[in-house]
């Protein structure tokens, strides 16, 4: 007995470790048993209970009611779709659509109908388009017969016949067929009305797209249903997409069995009788406030409060009328922005006060970002210094040059408006008036926008009469607005381009290396690119061409390229001149190719790669843009390097060199846009053919084309340093250009310091 009462005890001391763990266990397994059968109890209630089973609720999928999750929930779950081809049915490429919006099913916001009339079409039309159609994303005219001359900047639609009624049943069934895919919201509207642009485009992003939308000023029927209610159409209306798709199918009996005089009464019944909707003044919290002009109303004077948050006003009797409501409307906007900018300066300035920086963390002006702040001597913006009549600061380089143009208006806008900014702060005590601007400051900040500091000599006039001149320093900012992305045209990088290479006697060192990296990036990667030679020859090599073509060597060279890519074919132009006109020789050239050639006008010191021939096709649009890119222009090595190693492209890649921004020989367009600039310019020029040598492509484009011009640096054209020859008889700025080009391409001011040094040190000793 006790042997076994010293092994049970020596058994317990060996036990005594893990019996937490145990009875964790233990505890455990009892507590999920007794979950099981209370579950289980409950379910067996459920199953037992008397009575046939319960139907499922109205709307409820089958799915819901066994317990598992109906359709509406698997759309949340992910799934692999596996891919399968049938290999009974032929392989058809999967073509993507062009926009990603059209792919996610995206519209966009809204749509704008005019109904004008022949009578009408010159003047309250006219007045439409100037005063709000920049404002909507889409605007449409709608008529019944046009005259023969559409104003511009309209897009008109004829139905062909003047009557209320057709001219609505044919407008809806136009803007379905059009645009009923394509947009949200359709707006309504008469040329006899004004409309808010603003207004009517923020009401439609404050309401839901999923309704069946019928809004606008609520109007009875004549002798009708008390609870039936249409749109006025001089109010205008807002019809949503969804509404607009289940009235399409009722419009031709709408037609056939509902007579009425007017259009909106007509459209409102249809859409009463047809889909029971009835105009509604107010929906989801949003109100469509109208106003109904008296006649010779003075809308300067109108301060009503129903005037001012109207989003639309009617009957507009005249295109003035019109003009003095959008000029009004347009000033209470304003004042309500300037409200607006006080109320969140102020807003800034209290919760500024509690944050740690306190007071002093708040920036001038308050709500426009801080100044930017250099980390070093490089990143320091500098200041333009500038006068009334001059400017120190020139485009050109040059020293001192004249104020005018678009830096005129800057420097006197921005005057008189520190003086009316004086002038409003210290009246009525004081009255300021400029005598002269004694010196004026400005640079541009990109984080903030363009910055003044203006010394003004002004004489300071108190109440009594008494006048004083006195010197006051004034700092302004004009900031950054907000930003606008710019709608551009679709293009692709499928598009073939068309190198031309102009060739004189002086290039014909560097066309083996053009050739070569031609042949390389384009032609063994099978790129879509071709071209073309332009062989320039002197007068009097033309002369011995027969005997000695100094072009033979490059003509050669063709040649063997051509045996080597069979499918290849280099053609070339000869042409004989004593001085090569950049214009001259892109007529000769653009005569050659068909209108809608994508040109790339290359230089020989050009290295052609796949990475800037794309950026040749997407940075230049047809009828749209054109692109004029800034080649990287390496030092001369000696001055860099004198003798050491040169840096390796992978590493030092666009470091030791410069953007030739003197430089305009690069060029992509299209051969359409340069026809049309050029038709433009021979009309100008008349017979003066000697005008062209003093022109650029660039020139041209700049001058007598509305296209965008597309300058940029382009990382992608690297040339090597060369001395090039700058041809004397061309005009005196192209060869001003050439030789600023060779002197800021020798190298960087430090290099050039250092050789100025050692020279010095050399001849020294």
């Amino acid at each position: 007995a006790v042997a076994a009462a010293m092994r049970l005890g020596a058994f317990l001391s060996a036990l005594r470790p893990a019996l937490p763990l145990l009875l964790g266990l233990s505890l455990g397994c009892s507590l999920s048993l007794l979950r099981a059968s209370w579950s289980h109890g409950a379910a067996e209630e459920r199953c037992l209970a008397p009575g046939p089973p319960a139907p499922p609720a109205r709307g409820a999928p089958p799915e819901a009611v066994e317990g598992r999750p109906g359709p509406g929930h698997e759309d949340f779950r992910p799934r692999i779709v596996p891919y399968y081809r049938d290999p009974n049915k032929p392989y058809k490429k999967v073509l993507r659509t062009r926009y990603i919006q059209t792919e996610l099913g995206f519209h966009e916001r809204l749509f704008v109908a005019v109904l004008t009339s022949k009578a009408t079409l010159n003047t309250l039309a006219v007045a439409v388009n100037k005063t709000v159609a920049h404002h909507f994303p889409r605007l449409l005219y709608f008529t019944g017969l046009r005259s023969a001359k559409v104003p511009h900047g309209m897009v008109l639609v004829a139905h062909g016949d003047e009557r209320p009624i057709w001219l609505m049943y044919e407008t809806m069934n136009y803007i379905h067929q059009h645009f009923g895919s394509d947009y949200d919201w359709f707006y309504i509207m008469q040329d006899d009305t004004y409309a808010q642009a603003e207004q009517v485009k923020a009401l439609v992003t404050h309401l839901s797209i999923n309704q069946d939308v019928y809004l606008g000023r609520a109007e009875e029927f004549i002798g009708g249903d008390e609870q039936a209610r249409y749109c006025h159409g001089g109010f205008g209306y807002l019809l949503s997409r969804s509404l607009l798709l289940k009235l399409h199918p009722h419009l031709d009996s709408c037609r056939n069995e509902i007579l009425s005089v007017r259009p909106d009464e007509w459209l409102g019944r249809c859409i009463i009788d047809f889909l029971g909707i009835t105009c509604v003044s107010q929906l989801q919290g949003q109100h469509y406030h109208t106003y109904e002009l008296a006649k010779n109303t003075e809308p300067e004077k109108e301060e009503e409060e129903e005037f001012q948050a109207a989003l639309a006003v009617h009957p507009v009797s005249d295109m003035t009328l019109m003009y003095r409501l959008h000029k009004q409307f347009s000033r209470i906007q304003l004042d309500r922005v300037y409200q607006e900018i006080q109320d969140l300066q102020m807003q800034i300035r209290n919760l500024t006060a509690l944050t740690p920086a306190g007071e002093a963390g708040v920036t001038w002006p308050v709500g426009i970002n801080a100044p930017f702040l250099p980390k070093s001597r490089f990143e320091v913006i500098s200041w333009d210094y500038f006068t009334e009549q001059h400017l120190f600061s020139c485009p050109d380089g040059s020293p001192k040059c004249e104020l005018s143009g678009a830096s005129k208006a800057d420097v006197s806008e921005i005057i008189e408006s520190a003086v009316e900014q004086l002038n409003r702060r210290y009246q009525p005590l004081l009255r300021f008036s400029k005598r002269q601007l004694l010196n004026g400051y400005r640079r541009f900040d990109p984080t903030r926008g363009m910055e003044y500091t203006l010394d003004l000599l002004l004489e300071a006039a108190t109440q009594k009469g008494h006048s004083h001149v006195l010197a006051k320093r004034v700092s302004l900012v004009r900031p950054l607005s907000k930003v606008e992305i710019i709608p551009m045209p679709y293009v692709t990088e499928a598009t073939r381009v068309q190198l031309v290479l102009p060739l004189t006697v002086q290039d014909l060192d560097f066309v083996a290396n053009f050739l070569d990296m031609f042949a390389m990036n384009t032609l063994d990667t099978h790129d879509n690119a071709l071209l073309t030679l332009l062989f320039i020859y002197h007068p009097y090599d033309a002369q011995r061409v027969g005997q000695v073509d100094v072009f033979a060597g490059v003509k050669a060279m063709v040649g063997e390229l051509e045996k080597r890519y069979a499918e290849v074919k280099i053609p070339w132009i000869s042409v004989k001149t004593e001085v090569p006109s950049q214009v001259k020789l892109m007529d000769i050239v653009s005569k050659k190719h068909p209108v809608d050639t994508l040109f790339f006008l290359a230089s020989v010191w050009t290295e052609i790669n796949m990475e800037f021939l794309n950026r040749c096709r997407m940075n230049t649009i047809s009828n749209w843009q054109v692109f004029f890119p800034v080649h990287f222009q390496e030092f001369n090595p000696a001055l860099v390097y004198r003798g050491e190693q040169t840096a390796s492209s992978n590493t030092d890649f666009l470091r030791d060199g410069h953007f030739d921004r003197h430089s305009f020989a690069e060029a992509c367009f299209y051969n359409s846009d340069y026809m049309t600039a050029r038709t433009k310019l021979a009309a100008d020029i008349l017979d003066r053919d000697e005008v062209l040598e003093s022109m650029e492509v660039f020139d041209v484009f700049l001058h007598y084309s509305g296209l965008h011009l597309f300058r940029a640096v382009e990382p992608g054209l690297v040339q090597k340093y060369t001395l090039r020859s700058c041809n004397p008889r061309l005009s005196e700025e192209l060869y001003h250009r050439c030789v600023l080009s060779n002197l800021e391409g020798l190298a960087s001011r430090s290099h050039l310091a250092m050789a100025l040094f050692e020279q010095e040190q050399a001849n020294s000793t």
